[in-house]
């Protein structure tokens, strides 16, 4: 396992560019490789869970019936959630030493968190503020990718 933390760690810091070096610190740095990374594979996961999986249909459960979008989304949660715990413990903030269960209990938690942040936020961006809800989208994740890494760096990842 340390050979691919090493292989993905020697691949996001060649693109970590002296221009770079003099804004961003090498952990923002590889967080937001970490983040950018989760997120692709977030929409790839789901593209084909939505596709092929759960083929653009109802799911009956006989108490509910999920739509598509819902299943997928449901779905892929647990796999988005899981790779990105593991790239953030590996390779973002792996300073840490702290046991990966307590971790990931931690980890939860701030996810809990940045979920009710991106409802409040887009409530407030759209709803008291007016501001369209593309735009409100665009500076929720930037308060959500702030709070992430500041969560992450201080209490879950804290070394």
């Amino acid at each position: 396992m340390s050979s691919l933390v090493t292989i993905i760690t020697k691949a996001i810091d060649l693109f970590y560019i002296k221009p770079l070096r003099r804004v961003i610190s090498q952990q923002v740095f590889r967080y937001l490789a970490c983040g950018a990374t989760t997120a692709l594979l977030d929409a790839v996961w789901y593209y084909i869970i939505y596709h092929y999986i759960v083929c653009e249909q109802f799911i009956d459960l006989g108490f509910v019936v999920v739509s598509p979008h819902i299943a997928a989304l449901c779905v892929v949660f647990p796999i988005t959630f899981l790779t990105g715990f593991w790239l953030n413990r590996n390779v973002a903030f792996r300073t840490t030493h702290i046991a990966s269960l307590p971790q990931l209990a931690k980890y939860a938690l701030t996810v809990v968190g940045s979920i009710l942040l991106n409802y409040a936020c887009m409530k407030f961006f759209v709803e008291v503020c007016g501001v369209w809800a593309t735009p409100s989208k665009i500076l929720t994740t930037a308060v959500c990718a702030v709070y992430s890494f500041l969560a992450g760096r201080y209490f879950t990842f804290r070394g």
